[in-house]
């Protein structure tokens, strides 16, 4: 996602509920306390997006898992004033029943309503490899991809020169082990085992 500009509150997660715009086509998140303005995304973006969130959905349906993809949910880390919506997210239906905040917020902290988060790289890519890396890390979530379709993250993560990278980060022993996919590579997913994605496949959606 990307991002615009701070208010200069500082909110607790309950009163950045409160305040929320209904109706409106701008999004905002809450990171540690601060409403952040996302900006309108590029159309290469929701390409990408789109095409995992389809991808995903296919295999739910071959799977006939008890998951689904929301159109728009929030990830609540338990112990910050933080709040993200992902760029997808899939959910274990079978425990919302656990969620205090789902029915009347559609939120989410319980790492066994989340198998698997998706964030699409933009300019803020610092969010999606340092920020959100280490809250949804420290939340438990099994799974996290980072598609970093355009070639943005830091050299320490994508190398020199850049190029378009994808990341499969896989809970181990509560830290995230990072594999990066380039090319043909074809995708490994504890979550979707059987997926046939290559990470090309995954840049060429944004052409």
């Amino acid at each position: 996602m990307t991002q615009l500009q701070a208010k200069p509150k500082i909110f607790t997660f309950d009163e950045f509920i409160d305040w929320l715009p209904e109706n409106t086509s701008v999004l905002y998140e809450l990171h540690n306390g601060n409403v952040i303005e996302v900006s309108q995304p590029t159309g290469e973006h929701e390409e990408v997006k789109g095409f995992l969130a389809r991808k995903l959905s296919v295999e739910l349906d071959r799977l006939n898992l008890p998951y689904f993809i929301p159109n728009q949910a929030i990830v609540k880390p338990p112990e910050k004033e933080s709040g993200y919506f992902p760029d997808v997210l899939l959910l274990n239906r079978l425990n919302l029943p656990n969620e205090k905040r789902w029915r009347k917020e559609a939120t989410v902290s319980d790492s066994a309503s989340i198998p698997l988060i998706i964030e699409v790289v933009s300019t803020n890519w610092r969010d999606d490899y340092h920020i959100k890396f280490a809250d949804y890390e420290e939340m438990g979530i099994p799974e996290y991809w980072i598609a970093d379709y355009a070639g943005l993250g830091g050299r320490d993560f994508i190398g020199t020169p850049k190029q378009p990278a994808f990341f499969v980060c896989q809970l181990i022993e509560g830290e995230y082990v990072k594999t990066l996919f380039r090319g043909n590579d074809l995708i490994v997913s504890p979550t979707f085992s059987q997926i046939k994605l290559t990470a090309q496949q995954i840049f060429d959606a944004a052409l």
